[in-house]
């Protein structure tokens, strides 16, 4: 009898969970658990294993979980809730044999070679080369930035902090928009502006700009009022155009000609915004690296669950600790 693997992509709100047949790569038994109903990561696995019936003989004895914080060691504390374990009591509490903790973006990155065609949105059409470095980035809580490359035996993942570069203004409005965000937090990196929080920011920031009182209160009420609102429109596509400059900037920095991946929960609701923004004229915008940068393919990645995807990778992937 093949026992699942237990596979897992949690962050600060949710803990969402899967079971996979080894060697393979689609999940199923897919649930989505409240981290705030439990007290730490045995317990939620536990209550997940027993929801699913995977206990007893089907008990899965190898995990590969993505977490949304920082991995190093074997103390893993997340960032956005109380969840706080040790890697190894984990894997003694939870019976394993092979136990993987992986970064959620990490993840993100080696769950794209495994996404369906059809999940994919093309955003600038170009030619990847074979044997080339891709970039997956996204805003979402964050920014995340990260790299993959094609070893010659397994995906390599290429982790960086590329969120935390310093943002870089291309006219003057960025110029009055990087005044005020530094009047407010000093250094300004990217991921201040390219984030749920920074797209709120930033339509406060156009609110103080243009003398207009401010209507909404939640990155969710800026995109939805972008139809109607002008102040809102300006800030849906100035958040795009910033996009490009800062991913045209990561393909050059990471040589990405293998292509570039926009992933998580902001842009899939952005797809109509992002022909009529300014996205692919700043992204290929790189003076004697022009046509470098408008020669590689950009797609959206709409997958539901590419976190999963990528542990269920990670799980016998030897590049993956």
């Amino acid at each position: 009898m093949i026992r699942p693997a237990l596979i897992g992509d949690i962050g600060g709100t949710n803990a969402r969970f899967a079971l996979v047949t080894p060697g393979a790569f689609e999940p199923h038994d897919i649930l989505s658990l409240p981290c705030a109903d439990y007290p730490g990561l045995v317990e939620a696995v536990n209550d997940y294993l027993a929801r699913v019936g995977a206990t007893g003989a089907q008990a899965p004895r190898e995990a590969c979980l993505a977490f949304a914080c920082p991995i190093r060691g074997d103390r893993v504390k997340m960032t956005n809730n109380h969840w706080a374990f040790s890697r190894r009591e984990a894997q003694q509490a939870l019976g394993l044999t092979l136990f993987k903790v992986i970064n959620d973006f990490t993840a993100q990155a080696l769950g794209v070679p495994h996404v369906a065609e059809q999940d994919l949105v093309e955003v600038q059409p170009g030619e990847a080369l074979p044997h080339t470095a891709q970039l997956v980035i996204g805003p979402g809580t964050g920014l995340g930035v990260a790299g993959l490359f094609p070893g010659r035996q397994a995906w390599i993942p290429l982790p960086t902090e590329g969120g935390h570069v310093t943002f870089a203004p291309t006219d003057e409005r960025e110029q009055n928009l990087l005044r005020h965000f530094r009047n407010r937090y000093g250094r300004v990196s990217v991921e201040r502006i390219l984030c749920g929080q920074g797209l709120l920011d930033l339509y406060l920031a156009h609110c103080s700009l243009k003398g207009a009182p401010p209507r909404y209160a939640s990155p969710a009420e800026v995109s939805e009022a972008a139809g109607e609102d002008p102040v809102a429109r300006d800030t849906l596509l100035r958040f795009l155009k910033i996009l490009g400059d800062v991913c045209g900037d990561a393909a050059l920095t990471m040589g990405a000609r293998g292509g570039v991946y926009l992933c998580g929960g902001i842009l899939p609701r952005l797809l109509d915004w992002l022909p009529r923004s300014r996205f692919r004229e700043a992204f290929a915008a790189k003076g004697r690296m022009g046509d470098y940068t408008a020669a590689i393919p950009v797609r959206v990645v709409t997958a539901a669950w590419p976190g999963l995807l990528g542990a269920a990778e990670a799980l016998h992937n030897p590049e993956v600790d």
